[in-house]
């Protein structure tokens, strides 16, 4: 009995105080931290079973203001509470809120300014009011920078969402969702506005399924192992044992020892006596294949014992058959060799432009054996390029990898060490020379935290895995926690931005990308394939003679 007049105050509370102020949506009962706590008004409806509240939604801004500044916070979460009073059964609202920054004045009769983070807290029982239209131009108008214009905002349709260019390439980026979520697109969308703005950019984009050529006429310089050479020599010591050597730790221990050697003194005989002081197993001079097979072959013929030319004979004939194989072509298509490392770099940088500004490498005709191997081979020319580099005459260059939890996986157990570390070197050291990542992937939780967390702006589109989500939250600052609590509601085209290369977390929608541009990753429709039987037995043909002939 003693309990119930505080639970009938309490209710009470729920409705508005007298002197309330016009536009009070409720008041603020706890404070912790970022962290705030708002009891919600009531609004009575006549001739409904309970009262109404004010249509806050989670992600929704809402303001407080405090003795010298004004604190706004996104909605994380809401909840209506029920208490009994003896025979009466009363309700409340409460709002959980995360604060985002705070209007401070600029000075006497000049407008506020907004800001990250929270100087003044609110104070207990303060008057909150849901963000205004005027509150959203003044928190989300267009920064004084380069910017590109992406979309618009969730909370109003009617104003541009703006990413921060500088701050986008400069301390790298990830766009994260499930599948279907609309990454692509968006990853097209935000290059396009890039090179639009920017028509003399340099954009390398590693394409796995051969998607995206489609989404750049006329700006793309397209590379597939059919036009293009990537020689054996460019390939560091222990990508050429990832490709020459045995798989089990025995045989390739020995076979990695026959091949250090040799490619050493092939190098060292092709670069000549001044150059070979400085050089290394894995420095890129060009070295006939003949000279690795004629000193394999010269080793082997001193040894008296059979078991002991078994490493050889294994080295022999895998290069033996790379040569043959029309898929490795590529690397191992003849045995002359010539110093072309300049024309290379110069079609993958894109140097000079020539209309060109993107690279697109399509990855789905490489050997499936290998496609770790070229990966790490392009992202290490790449930060190599950027690193020898005079500093005042670097080409600053934005690395777009699409499937990144292919190259680098969250298990370090797998996957191709050397791409992992040329990803992670880039992630770390590439905005010191101009090297800028871009990650894009649809299972965030099976990418290296350590690499991820390297990407200080972060896309989060769709998620319904729910250990996605979690490894998405750990990785982003907790003032973006409400907003992410909407991920697995967020509809396609939709996405929660947040880091450095926005103003401030925002809930946007992508522009919408014009069909022309779309890459080519849609599903397959079942449906419509299956209304006629059109194909016959020239189209297996055709199939057949591109499969034998690895011509995609």
């Amino acid at each position: 009995m003693d309990d119930m007049p505080l639970k009938q105050d309490a209710q009470a509370a729920a409705r508005p105080a007298a002197g309330a102020l016009p536009g009070q949506i409720g008041r603020v009962t706890t404070v912790s931290g970022f962290k705030v706590s708002c009891l919600l008004y009531a609004n009575p409806v006549e001739n409904a079973s309970s009262p109404a509240y004010s249509p806050l939604q989670i992600g929704a801004l809402i303001k407080i203001p405090t003795p010298n500044t004004i604190a706004f916070g996104f909605v994380n979460s809401l909840a209506l509470h029920h208490e009994s009073a003896g025979q009466l059964v009363r309700q409340f609202a409460m709002a959980d809120v995360e604060l985002l920054g705070e209007l401070l004045p600029r000075g006497t009769g000049a407008p506020f300014a907004f800001a990250r983070g929270i100087s003044v807290y609110p104070i207990l029982g303060a008057a909150v009011f849901a963000a205004t239209a005027a509150d959203l131009s003044i928190i989300y108008d267009k920064p004084n920078s380069w910017t590109l214009a992406i979309g618009t905002l969730h909370q109003d349709p009617n104003r541009t969402a703006y990413l921060i260019s500088q701050e986008l390439l400069s301390k790298h980026s990830a766009i994260l969702g499930t599948t279907g979520a609309g990454k692509s697109c968006a990853l097209v969308l935000m290059v396009r506005s890039l090179l639009a703005a920017h028509p003399n950019g340099h954009v390398v984009l590693l394409d796995p399924h051969g998607e995206y050529a489609p989404a750049f006429p006329g700006i793309a310089e397209r590379i597939t192992p059919q036009n293009l050479q990537l020689p054996y020599w460019l390939l560091s010591f222990d990508e050429i044992v990832e490709i020459l050597c045995s798989k089990d730790a025995a045989s390739r221990s020995r076979e990695a020892y026959i091949l250090k050697d040799v490619i050493t003194a092939a190098k060292r005989d092709a670069a000549g006596t001044e150059a070979s002081v400085h050089l290394t197993v894995d420095t890129p001079v060009p070295y006939p294949l003949a000279a690795i097979v004629h000193r394999i072959s010269e080793a082997m013929g001193k040894l008296d014992k059979p078991d002991n030319t078994l490493p050889y004979l294994r080295l022999l004939t895998t290069i033996e058959n790379l040569r043959q194989d029309k898929r490795y072509a590529f690397l191992f298509g003849s045995f002359s060799v010539r110093d072309n490392m300049v024309e290379i770099l110069a079609r993958i940088l894109r140097i000079p432009v020539k209309d060109h500004p993107i690279t697109i490498f399509d990855l789905s005709a490489v050997p499936s054996e290998i496609v770790d191997v070229v990966v790490s081979l392009v992202c290490r020319l790449i930060f190599d390029f950027a690193l020898w580099s005079e500093r005042d005459e670097a080409i600053p260059t934005l690395l777009v990898c699409d499937e990144a939890h292919r190259y680098i996986p969250s298990d370090e157990s797998l996957g191709f060490e050397p791409t992992r570390r040329s990803i992670a070197r880039i992630a770390k050291e590439g905005r010191k020379y101009g090297v800028s990542l871009c990650l894009v992937t649809q299972r965030p939780s099976e990418v290296s935290e350590s690499i991820l967390c390297q990407c200080s702006t972060v896309f989060a589109l769709r998620m319904s895995n729910e250990k996605d989500q979690n490894y998405v939250r750990r990785t982003l600052p907790e003032s973006a926690a409400g907003l992410l609590n909407s991920l697995p509601a967020l509809r396609q085209q939709e996405a929660i931005v947040v880091g450095e290369g926005v103003a401030h977390p925002m809930h946007i929608r992508f522009n919408d990308l014009d069909p022309q541009f779309r890459p080519k990753g849609d599903a397959t429709n079942f449906p419509k394939a299956w209304e006629h039987d059109t194909k016959g037995l020239d189209f297996l043909h055709r199939i057949v003679e591109r499969w034998r002939m690895q011509m995609r």
